[in-house]
């Protein structure tokens, strides 16, 4: 719907930023940038902190110290805050996908359409729904659906189709392929690229799945020790000297990964 000016800032720009509760400090002098037109995939242990980082960009958390910049904007501000800004540029894909449950999909997809536009007449609505619907891989009849009618993976496309209600330009996915099948995970993937590259999205993608990051990811950003220990291609990523990044990329799953990448190749 609406589009902040577009330049060659990073789409992203996250400074010292210090997340903690009570005496547990979870993020300590954090900086990243996420580009405009990148598929970044954030990766971390248990604990690292991957969706409290996802959560303050949003905003839905201040942190204790640091400055957040979102689209040019400082998220952190009163002004990010009460004129949706952000809010209306973003879209978001929660783990389970965080359907209303009483509302049918298309309905879902609506929601926020009527938040943030509620001049627009009720048929335009359904029209608009319908189209995030088809984008997002389902077909027509999934929208008079119920959540609960349909299954793990069609109710993460649901998500999305919600998720691109407002044509954001950011889109912040929260391990996306979570318990879906790998011909599922595959095919989720294959439409979060296409997403990507036909609607020139920006994504913000936290995953543990290391077929997602060789499949789609630009560039991967670590999290450790508090902070981004490296946000490089996956080829840089793969040769930081820290032990769980050498763990977690050569290890068994990792090289079944990297195998899987050179036979597609």
């Amino acid at each position: 719907m609406s589009a902040l000016p577009g330049n060659d800032a990073p789409a992203i720009s996250v400074r010292g930023l210090r997340n903690a509760f009570g005496e547990q400090v979870v993020h300590d002098g954090l900086d990243l940038d996420v580009r405009r037109g990148e598929i970044l995939g954030v990766v971390g242990g248990s604990g690292t902190g991957k969706s409290v980082l996802m959560r303050a960009i949003l905003g839905l958390r201040t942190p204790q110290a640091g400055s957040i910049e979102v689209l040019g904007v400082d998220a952190l501000s009163v002004r990010a805050r009460e004129s949706g800004l952000i809010e209306r540029n973003t879209g978001v894909l929660y783990q389970n996908g965080a359907l209303f449950s009483s509302l049918t999909v298309a309905e879902n997809v609506s929601v926020p359409l009527k938040e943030h536009y509620p001049e627009l007449p009720e048929d335009m609505v359904h029209d608009l729904a319908m189209l995030k619907i088809r984008m997002a891989g389902l077909g027509e009849d999934a929208g008079a659906k119920l959540p609960s009618q349909l299954s793990g993976g069609m109710r993460k496309r649901a998500g999305i189709a919600r998720a691109l209600a407002l044509d954001p330009t950011l889109l912040f996915l929260d391990e996306p392929t979570a318990g879906l099948d790998p011909i599922g995970a595959a095919a989720f993937d294959e439409l979060i690229l296409t997403l990507k590259r036909a609607l020139g999205l920006t994504v913000f993608l936290i995953t543990h799945d290391l077929d997602t990051l060789y499949a789609i990811c630009d560039r991967v950003a670590v999290l450790a020790d508090r902070r981004v220990l490296v946000n490089a291609p996956l080829a840089e990523v793969e040769r930081f000297d820290h032990p769980w990044v050498q763990e977690y990329f050569h290890g068994p799953r990792g090289r079944a990964a990297q195998a899987a990448l050179a036979k597609e190749a």
